[in-house]
């Protein structure tokens, strides 16, 4: 079953339960795909990588704009956008451990053959593939780096 069908049938659920904060979440992620869709032409279907990629999105945009309500004291505006990131965050696959993402990017490192971190440009065009839903792209580079040097 793909992305957009468990959204579609958690959509009837939520309004099945009156659960107005997940309904609202499942809608923005049914319209971005919509509109994902739409983009691409009339018959296109979306990859499990873009429904990830899109999924990804909806939770940083709540993420960062609980940030800005709890940093103006908004704490109704706050708590709703922290719910909804996580009814979105169970879509994502589960994140990957420190130990687990050193030890995938070392891997990658060796694959490519970089030295230094003038090679970071090559481990991260490879990595984010791989590792798309699993890590965050700050949390990639960082450790990339870290690694090159």
């Amino acid at each position: 079953m793909s992305l957009t069908e468990k959204i579609s049938g958690d959509l009837i659920n939520a309004m099945k339960a009156k659960d107005k904060v997940a309904l609202e979440a499942i809608r923005a992620a049914k319209t971005a795909f919509t509109l994902a869709r739409s983009e691409k032409g009339a018959a296109s279907v979306l990859c499990s990588e873009d429904e990830l990629k899109i999924i990804q999105k909806l939770v940083k945009q709540r993420r960062e704009s609980a940030a800005i309500y709890k940093e103006n004291n908004r704490q109704d505006l706050f708590e709703k956008e922290v719910a909804e990131a996580d009814v979105l965050e169970k879509y994502l696959p589960a994140k990957m451990s420190e130990a687990e993402l050193e030890k995938v990017l070392k891997e990658i490192i060796v694959k490519v053959g970089a030295k230094s971190p003038a090679d970071m440009g090559k481990v991260m065009g490879i990595a984010t593939k791989e590792l798309a839903g699993k890590a965050e792209g700050k949390e990639i580079s960082a450790r990339v780096n870290q690694l090159l040097r």
